[in-house]
């Protein structure tokens, strides 16, 4: 009696993470989370009400006291799209790490963390 296998695919255990395609796209994602976390701190910088000094307030220079609302609408359009690719991320790993050697990945929690505290924030603020 043999004992040979007639399944002939790809043993997932022994197939090292950096060649596994699941874990290119997921690392993937994360990577463009974070990218879009980056754009959207700098939509921040221009879409935020401008702050205004006391010397610039002695010569009458005046700056904008309100948010940018167009703008505005594209930073809460990047920090929505940074927290739902977060979630899709930690979801996707959830589903997958099962490996002892795998990570938990803690930087998709702090990005969505800071993503969902500075969503609400905004919106507060609006």
């Amino acid at each position: 009696m043999s004992e040979q296998s007639s399944w002939h695919g790809e043993n997932r255990r022994i197939t090292p993470r950096s060649h596994d395609k699941f874990y290119q796209i997921v690392l993937a994602l994360n990577i463009v989370a974070w990218l879009i976390f980056v754009a959207s701190l700098i939509v921040f910088h221009y879409a935020r009400p401008e702050l205004i000094s006391g010397v610039q307030e002695y010569w009458g220079v005046t700056g904008r006291e309100d948010w940018s609302m167009s703008l505005s609408i594209y930073l809460i359009l990047l920090l929505g799209l940074c927290t739902v690719m977060s979630i899709f991320v930690l979801f996707m790993r959830r589903f997958r790490t099962r490996r002892q050697n795998d990570y938990f990945g803690i930087n998709v929690v702090i990005l969505l963390a800071i993503s969902i505290t500075v969503l609400i924030w905004i919106l507060s603020d609006l």
